[in-house]
């Protein structure tokens, strides 16, 4: 039987030529793997081989098949030519012939092959195999596997702990750790926001924009970027591109829980109070967010922004329920209270933390100083790095002797920085130095007085006299041994302050000081008169043990030496009236 033939119409045959390439082969070996044709796929991918014999993945995915087949060896040999001969970054190999090894019970080189591609291998696409699999070898060789880092993880444990910093307030030391982990992975965002925060907490701006400008130049719709970006600036008065960035902002709508919480954070900051409002309740609606009293007062601010003083209520009422002993949420109930009845308010704030000069007034009032809690707390402790930037005169002195509470590491590092601020008052930095030594740092410290550096010794206050003799010291250890418990850092300070200026002005000729607890007992007298407490001789006397004549003569002689007088007023003016500089 004769074969039909057809003519195709114009004389053009329609025929669709084949593209015999790589990618052919490629997409062949795959159909044939879904249909489980390990033979035929092999063949296939071994084609894509030949036609792009430089193509790393060809081989890799050739090696894959002969694993599935079970040639364990062969797929072996593939893999250690790739990353010995053909591109030595293909570090998932080292997980595959590890796989291959744990197949064939060689777990000694499975364990080799697979802490090489932990300890190289930079994405951790198979890290939770890869973990599984030590939990194998574990097993197998009865001893824990030789593993020191995982790259793949390089940097986040170190960011697990400087955003456990951040959390506390320790801001410096969260820095160091940040700018550390910058230097080393340039890619790891969230390090860079968090560095951009951390130097805002602290007040330096310039370099928070600067850390924030490199995380948006890698990611440009970074959503914690921009919301950093929007608040500073805010900061800087940037009110076109602020403008801009609020209403990109406003578009968003995002799903993750923790980026509903910035952004709803970030408009409440911006004074977006109905878009913080509505960003607040979809957090609360939400079963999976567990209750906090935080939350409750940030919705409680919306609402109170936004003319719903009732629903503000409810909300700080349920902030009440979870939080009874903080007195945060009693206090801003108070303050709603006046806000309904027309009268005038202290802002409220989103920050859940009393306002800075509600907060002295309280641990002025108590024996124990600084709640635990609250010294730990980031919120307040950024408002101290803050108030010490940019607070006036009688602020700055509140946040060093706060400082002087806190004592840790942190505060010291900051102290010390402050000593060397070439603008900072010189009576500020005096007391700082003089809280760095009550809180235990007795090395000597450089300090910038009257435009000049110089250097501080143990045991010494900044001073003109050429010695420090034991018995001056022995005359300040009195008192402050006394005043400690009554007198708080600044006056602890004045009373030094006013002893080495009576030394000064009276060296060479310094009276015998053969009985110091007289001498000390007319510094406490004479602090105390300068800062308007009531004091009596007979008082004194009694407490160092010494005569009201001795007391009244060691009085009157330092008033004459140092014009008392002239100090009440420049102290009272500090703290009761304006803010003269001080020597």
């Amino acid at each position: 039987m004769k074969e039909n033939k057809r003519i195709a119409v114009n004389g053009r045959e329609k025929v669709i030529p084949i593209q015999w390439d790589a990618t052919f082969f490629f997409e062949r070996a795959v159909r044939s793997l879904d249909r489980y044709h390990y033979d035929k796929a092999l063949k296939y991918f071994r084609r894509a081989v030949e036609y792009e014999p430089d193509n790393p993945v060809n081989h890799c995915n050739m090696a894959g098949i002969m694993s599935e087949m079970g040639n364990y060896e062969s797929s072996n040999d593939v893999l250690k030519w790739i990353v010995n001969e053909l591109d030595p970054t293909m570090t998932e190999c080292y997980f595959y012939m590890a796989n291959n090894y744990a197949n064939m019970d060689q777990f000694e080189d499975a364990e080799s092959s697979l802490v090489h591609y932990l300890q190289e291998d930079h994405d951790g696409q198979y890290l939770d195999e890869a973990e599984e699999m030590l939990d194998l070898l574990h097993y197998e060789l009865e001893r824990p596997t030789k593993l020191k880092t995982i790259k793949s993880r390089e940097g986040m444990i170190e960011h697990d702990q400087a955003r456990t910093l951040l959390e506390e307030g320790k801001f410096t030391e969260a820095v160091r750790i940040l700018e550390d982990i910058v230097e080393k992975q340039p890619e790891f965002l969230a390090a860079r926001n968090n560095l951009a925060l951390a130097y805002y907490y602290m007040g330096l701006f310039d370099k928070a924009m600067e850390s924030i400008g490199n995380v948006l130049a890698i990611e440009q719709g970074n959503l914690h970027a921009l919301c950093n970006l929007a608040i500073f600036y805010q900061h800087e008065g940037d009110t076109s591109n602020l403008i801009e960035l609020t209403a990109q902002l406003k578009r968003m709508v995002p799903f993750h829980q923790e980026h509903v919480f910035k952004l709803a954070t970030t408009m409440g900051i911006l004074s977006e109070h109905g878009e913080a409002y509505r960003h607040f309740t979809r957090l609360l609606k939400d079963a999976e967010v567990p209750q906090d009293p935080c939350l409750y007062h940030y919705a409680a601010v919306a609402a109170c922004h936004t003319g719903r003083l009732q629903e503000a209520e409810r909300l700080w009422r349920q902030a009440l329920k979870l939080d009874g002993e903080s007195g945060i949420p009693q206090y801003y109930m108070e303050q709603l209270a006046v806000m309904k009845s027309g009268g005038e308010t202290s802002s409220i704030s989103y920050h859940y933390h009393l306002p800075f000069e509600e907060q002295f007034k309280l641990w002025g009032k108590s024996s124990e100083g600084i709640p635990d809690h609250l010294k730990r707390d980031p919120l307040v402790r950024s408002s101290f790095f803050w108030a010490l930037r940019h607070g006036d005169q009688h602020t700055k002195l509140q946040v060093i002797q706060a400082f002087g509470m806190i004592a840790d590491n942190e505060v010291k590092d900051v102290l010390r920085a402050f000593l060397l601020e070439l603008d900072e008052d010189d009576y500020l930095k005096k007391i700082a130095l003089f809280v760095l030594r009550t809180i235990g740092v007795q090395e000597s410290l450089p300090v910038v007085l009257e435009g000049k550096k110089t250097w501080v010794e143990p045991k010494q206050m900044p001073s003109r006299l050429p010695e420090w003799d034991e018995k001056w010291e022995a005359v300040a250890q009195s008192a402050i041994s006394r005043m400690a418990k009554q007198y708080d850092l600044v006056q602890q300070h004045d009373m030094m302050t006013l002893w080495v200026e009576f030394l000064t002005r009276v060296y060479p000729n310094v009276p015998k000081l053969a009985k110091p607890d007289g001498w000390a007992a007319a510094l406490e007298y004479l602090t105390a008169k300068m800062h308007r407490r009531t004091i009596s001789y007979h008082e004194v006397a009694l407490r160092y043990d010494t005569s009201i004549t001795t007391v009244s003569k060691h009085v009157k002689l330092i008033d004459e030496v140092c014009g008392i007088k002239e100090k009440m007023k420049s102290i009272n003016n500090v703290f009761f009236g304006e803010d003269p500089k001080r020597d």
